[in-house]
Parts: structure tokens; sequence; C-alpha cells
């Protein structure tokens, strides 16, 4: 037996693909490959995959990670040729690797964020996520619940583009111990200032460990 951790792309209009979805589409191209993939025992019988961080709809990604089991030993090229000879449009598998760290290590990520508003509006953003308390309201299946979100900004940086754009670098909480979605950092935003923002693009670009190290 085998496991695979692979790590791939999701962008264009793939990132309206649901995570459920996403699954779904995986569990297919996996089938079409002709992979030697495990499945699990019972009365229904299917592939055994496993996420980290799901992504939310309409945000890209470059640095999405998906394992699984292969019931016989491949070179990891070929699983990556193979796989990505059987993924539709916005998909695409950017390296496979034998697992070193257990999913559950992953602490952080990076996104770059584009918004557009008015002039002005990085200044205003990055001041907003500097500052020493953020309240909010975080919904989760037990209800809404005011939260501070601040403790999970771990970095922030940004700079000013043309007609009101603002070009951000967030690096935020995330795992299954804290997790910020940046979404929800930019709601919290847009609350507290009054100001009508659009999120152009969200995009994760790397994960990692509690120590700072790239995830792996």
């Amino acid at each position: 037996m085998q496991t695979i951790r692979l790590w791939f792309k999701k962008e264009g209009l793939a990132k309206y693909i649901s995570h459920l979805d996403l699954v779904r589409c995986m569990a297919r191209a996996l089938k079409r490959s002709g992979l030697p993939v495990w499945y699990t025992q019972g009365f229904n019988p299917h592939i055994y995959l496993t996420f980290a961080l799901p992504l939310s709809l309409g945000q890209e990604s470059e640095c999405e990670i998906m394992q699984f089991r292969l019931v016989e030993e491949l070179p990891l090229n070929e699983v990556k040729d193979r796989l990505n000879a059987a993924l539709p449009a916005g998909l695409q598998v950017l390296a496979t690797a034998l697992p070193q760290q257990d999913l559950q290590a992953i602490a952080a990520a990076d996104y770059r964020v584009s918004l557009e508003g008015t002039p002005g509006l990085a200044e205003r953003f990055l001041a907003f996520a500097r500052q020493p308390q953020i309240k909010t309201i975080k919904r989760s299946k037990k209800g809404p619940k005011e939260v501070d979100i601040r403790p999970l900004i771990l970095a922030c940086d940004g700079e000013e583009g043309e007609g009101g754009r603002a070009f951000l670098s967030l690096r935020l909480a995330a795992g299954g111990q804290q997790n910020l979605n940046p979404a929800l950092l930019i709601d919290a935003y847009c609350a507290q200032s009054g100001e009508a923002v659009k999120t152009a693009s969200i995009r994760r670009t790397a994960l990692y460990d509690g120590a700072g190290a790239s995830f792996c």
C-alpha cells in the first residue's frame, strides 16, 4: 500500500466547484486515470480521499492538498502525469510526494487578495488589520458567536493599485485548531468601516506548520 500526497491548483472556472463536487471530480479523474487506487471496504466501496483545508467557493489556490492510497507502488511522476491527463481545465497536479507531516500540523496559510474600492483602500485595510482587537460575528454549526479574530492575523502587507484597488498579502491562521477565512476578515472590515468593498480575487499560495516552516 502506497499513500500519495499531491499538491494541486484550483483556478479559473474551477474555483466555482464546491468542495463536495471537487471530491466527486477527483474520484472520477482517478478512475479515468487507471491508477490502482485503494477502495474502502463494505457495502459501498469508494475511493478514500483526504483533503486539507477545503477551499471556499470562489477562491483560487496553488497549494491544495489531497491524499489517497494505491494498492501497488508506482513512480510519483507517473501518478502525477496520469492524473493530470484525466483532470478538467482549472485543476492541475503540481507535485506528488510521500507524506512527511500529518495534515493536522498545518497551522497557517498565505493569501493574495485583490480588493476594489476607493483610493487609499490598502492603507485603511492594513490599519484595520493591525488593530489590537477585531471583534466580529463568526458562524458555525453551533450558531453565531462574537469572536476576536485579531490573533488569527499572523502577518499582513499590501500596496495601492490604480482606481481604488488594493493588493494584499495575508498570512492567516489555518487548520483544525484555529482558522480564519480571508472572506470573514474582509466582511469584518466592511462592517467596521461602512465601505462597500468588492472582492476581486482571493488566492491561497502557501501552507505552513506551527513552527512557520513550509508544510510538507
